[in-house]
């Protein structure tokens, strides 16, 4: 690391500066308006990025190009950044994120990577202003430290982590691939009845053309609830039985859980009104985060903000929890409230499910237990791959690729 030296970003950049405040619109009108939330899973859909008008001027001074770097300065995603490798000529930045031009002598891939790394993120931290939302500004931006080697060494280690971190990227396009997957089978097997989902509510319901059944789900499986044991009571909790949240079940949606942040004890279940439910139960959020499902791998418990359902035997708990799944939206509808959207187990109770040939609903788990290792697989790969590309990352900002 003797070419080596170790630089402020206010030192190099070109420029650090606050994006357009404006109201974005879906009407093609003025600028394109990059947001925080624009900036989703380390890419951008140009596509959908909404329009905002402003004065020229301001315009012109907050236009993007290839090569700038933002940075989100405030909320849960306070310090990510992104790379700006192509964007329409007409787009400007919103003012909750800063723009990081590096400038001539410094390559902006390599910055950029600089900006993933543990010792940035520890820069950032301790920057951070801001108790409930911390945040940071530009004055904290140009104070962090960047190994810089000269420019011919910045692209060499900026080429080998561009080569790494896209063979990162199609492995997770390939599981994303693969969770698509499921609701092609889904498709194929079922049909895509165009007049109703599922799972849904109504008397009048359309003909399957295979002839199979609307049945009240109540009918085809038993329905039970959850509870909160007391929380002031240390015996009720850290036991053996998992306990499903709302907390989790955006984590655990479409899947097969046996593990959880929290459990409860014997204790907890003989004096609250708790219930231990048997591995293949299907659980279906109903307040708040209304819609999620997942199916438990054990016996396990929930919180009272779910409906459980403990399928009979005409009635497959996966393709259940799949065809719950494909009528998302539908159910969602069936919710009131005005602060927090519930489904009440009145509605419930209403709930008809398509009902095919049994057969047919284990060949469906067949093929979907395939996709499970398949994906299994595809994981096991990326995190050999993160763990690669960590290396990568730690040797070459101490000189040693």
């Amino acid at each position: 690391m003797s070419k080596w030296q170790t630089l402020s970003l206010g030192e190099f950049a070109e420029s650090v500066d606050y994006g357009v405040t404006a109201s974005a619109q879906l009407e093609p009108k003025g600028f394109k308006f990059l947001r925080i939330t624009d900036i989703q899973n380390g890419t951008v859909d140009w596509d959908s990025v909404p329009w905002c008008e402003c004065d020229l001027p301001l315009a012109k001074e907050a236009q993007l190009k290839a090569g700038d770097i933002v940075f989100a300065r405030t909320g849960a995603t306070t310090g990510k950044s992104y790379l700006i490798s192509k964007c329409p000529s007409d787009s400007v930045f919103a003012s909750y994120l800063i723009r990081v031009r590096v400038g001539e002598k410094v390559h902006p891939n390599y910055v950029s990577h600089f900006f993933q790394t543990p010792e940035y993120w520890a820069q950032i931290t301790s920057g951070a202003r801001g108790v409930a939302q911390p945040g940071v500004n530009a004055t904290t931006l140009k104070s962090i430290k960047v190994p810089l080697p000269i420019l011919e060494e910045q692209r060499r280690i900026a080429a080998i982590l561009d080569r790494a971190e896209a063979l990162r990227a199609k492995r997770r396009a390939t599981i994303s691939q693969v969770d698509t997957l499921s609701q092609s089978i889904f498709l194929e097997l079922f049909g895509d009845n165009r007049y109703q989902t599922p799972v849904t509510i109504g008397n009048q319901l359309h003909d399957h053309p295979q002839g199979w059944q609307w049945e009240l789900l109540t009918e085809v499986a038993r329905l039970a609830t959850g509870h909160t044991p007391d929380r002031s009571r240390p015996d009720y909790w850290s036991g053996d039985t998992p306990w499903i949240t709302l907390t989790e079940i955006r984590q655990f949606d479409g899947k097969t859980v046996s593990e959880t942040a929290e459990n409860i004890t014997s204790n907890g279940l003989a004096n609250s009104s708790a219930v231990k439910l048997p591995a293949g139960t299907v659980c279906f959020s109903r307040t708040a985060s209304v819609g999620f499902v997942t199916v438990m791998g054990r016996e396990m418990s929930t919180s009272q903000d779910f409906v459980n359902w403990v399928c009979g035997p005409r009635l497959e708990p996966v393709y259940l929890m799949h065809a719950l799944l494909n009528s998302r939206e539908r159910l969602r509808s069936l919710s009131t409230g005005s602060t927090h959207k519930t489904i009440y187990f009145s509605t419930v109770e209403q709930f008809r499910v398509l009902v095919p040939p049994l057969p047919l609903q284990r060949q469906f788990v067949e093929r979907v237990s395939a996709l499970e290792s398949l994906k299994k697989q595809h994981h096991a790969s990326l995190n050999d791959m993160n763990s690669l590309f960590a290396s990568l990352q730690h040797r070459a900002f101490r000189g040693e690729l």
